[in-house]
């Protein structure tokens, strides 16, 4: 039996994914009368899985060398998709004064998606070191 790569089989899960939330995003912010690409919602989500996969690769890249810090790179990871969100989403957000659901839900739930995917990823990928 193949051996399947695992950092490919986390982008083909969390693509799939992705894509999968997204269509079910858009077709709820249409049924609900709002605009359906507003609120940089794709940039979020094409954000979001490029952090994702970067944090990914980079923490199975180092999970011999560091594995004591794997959950510390792993919480570093999760600024940096924070650190982004304040820098590229949060002021245009913010520009009325207020952030409202849409624009929340347009980060949150492709962040949300990509922190589980990548949480289970993780402890997986620190299973199999054991």
């Amino acid at each position: 039996m193949t051996k399947v790569n695992p950092i490919l089989s986390f982008l083909i899960g969390i693509i799939a994914l992705l894509i999968l939330v997204f269509v079910i995003h858009v077709t709820v912010l249409g049924s609900l009368g709002l605009e359906k690409y507003d609120d940089k919602i794709v940039l979020s989500y094409v954000i979001n899985f490029l952090l994702a996969a970067t944090i990914y690769i980079g923490l199975y890249s180092l999970r011999n060398r560091l594995k004591t810090q794997i959950g510390f790179i792993f919480m570093a990871g999760s600024f940096l998709k924070f650190l982004f969100f304040f820098i590229l989403f949060y002021p245009a957000y913010k520009v009325d004064g207020e952030i409202d659901t849409s624009e929340f839900a347009a980060f949150f739930i492709p962040y949300l998606v990509c922190l589980v995917v990548e949480t289970i990823s993780t402890a997986k990928m620190l299973q199999k070191m054991e």
